[in-house]
């Protein structure tokens, strides 16, 4: 019996693990599941799931939570600390899926046990990639993507033969306005942003795949994850999300992972791993999909893929600061006070007015996100006055 922790269990990618675990109770035990602050949520799953602890990043929400597992062994807890406690826990297997730079402290709490931590949020390798890798080196932790794009890459990527290896091939669904004109694109509302055509995803990953943000984001986590050159790391459109992505090897050989939209399935191939296990998804039809398409990404619509491979040559801070603000102008934009094409913007506004030294330390990473976030909220004001 494998014991698993969730790091944000009541998210999209949370509950896709607990759906897949609560499939096999045999085999899997969890040891604690934490949450912002959706306390039904999250106190359903530990219910159903027997956990051992429930935990809320926002201790305001820690009565409600206690009155929720009233009646059960579960224990609750509530705050920051509690979570990066949760994380740190002596469980064989944690998922990191806490949306955004919130989730660094608790997947280095829990990379230092030394055991398989699972990457759902892309912040930890983009913001803080160095300082992440060496601590998993340092501890021995093996780390596994459940991105569908890296984990298709994982499964393709022959670590043996890593000369042999001419590119890697990201692909991308392009979003809901892969079609659209830039004139089109300056009205988006947040509404028409967070309705993905082939993923069910949280506002901010739908905002950032409808930005392509997401996919430079990708970009920059592929380069920390495989050991090839960025400049080999090509991003592609593919709308039908078939293939997640590949690998072109020297001899003429493209190795490619296939399957259905539904994030299950990676994060299956990371909860199994180097086994594997059944899920509750149909076999890929290839005749009923009839065909599958692909295309260059536009540069001038989709200015974020720019951004994010000048802030992977650049390296340092660049990446922290690119997370951050990208993180700030999202928000601002759900909250509709900003357009959608100022997202980009405001980010590349901050890249050109914030280049501090690189960070060394988690500490320092954190800063730089910090500093990075009050440059970005600066210009967000100015473009709301």
């Amino acid at each position: 019996m494998r014991t698993v922790t969730i790091l944000g269990a009541t998210g999209s990618v949370g509950t896709s693990t607990l759906d897949l675990i609560e499939r096999e109770p045999d085999l899997y035990r969890v040891r604690a599941l934490t949450a912002n602050c959706d306390v039904v949520k999250l106190a359903a799953a530990a219910r159903r799931t027997n956990a051992e602890l429930a935990v809320v990043a926002d201790e305001a929400c820690l009565p409600a939570l206690r009155d929720a597992l009233a009646g059960t062994t579960i224990r609750a807890a509530g705050g920051r600390a509690a979570v990066i406690d949760a994380a740190a826990s002596d469980a064989d297997w944690t998922m990191g899926a806490i949306v955004g730079c919130a989730g660094l402290e608790p997947v280095m709490a829990a990379i230092g046990r030394g055991r398989t931590v699972v990457l759902a949020n892309k912040e930890p390798l983009v913001s803080a990639g160095e300082v992440i890798l060496a601590a998993a080196a340092a501890s021995g932790a093996t780390l596994l993507p459940a991105d569908s794009e890296h984990n298709a890459i994982f499964q393709c990527f022959d670590p043996a033969q890593v000369a042999q290896v001419r590119r890697i091939v990201l692909t991308a669904s392009g979003g809901p306005f892969r079609d659209w004109s830039l004139a089109d694109m300056a009205h988006v509302t947040p509404a028409q942003a967070v309705a993905h055509p082939n993923w069910s995803m949280g506002a901010k990953i739908s905002v950032d795949s409808a930005t392509m943000m997401n996919k430079g984001l990708e970009l920059i986590e592929a380069a920390r994850l495989f050991p090839v050159d960025p400049d080999r790391i090509e991003i592609v459109i593919h709308p039908q999300s078939v293939i997640h992505s590949a690998v072109d090897y020297v001899d003429g050989s493209m190795l490619a992972q296939l399957g259905p939209s539904d994030m299950r399935v990676p994060i299956a191939h990371c909860l199994a791993w180097p086994q594997r296990m059944a899920t509750p998804m149909a076999p890929l039809d290839l005749i009923a999909l009839g065909r599958l398409d692909f295309a260059a990404p536009d540069p001038i619509r989709f200015p974020a893929l720019r951004l994010a491979r000048e802030v992977l040559r650049a390296g340092g801070a660049r990446p922290a600061i690119l997370n951050a603000a990208n993180e700030v102008a999202v928000a601002a934009f759900l909250a509709g006070r900003i357009g959608f094409l100022e997202i980009a913007a405001i980010v590349e506004h901050t890249l050109d007015h914030y280049d501090p030294p690189a960070p060394e330390t988690l500490d320092a990473v954190i800063a730089v996100d910090a500093r990075a976030r009050i440059v970005a909220g600066a210009r967000t004001e100015d473009r709301t006055a």
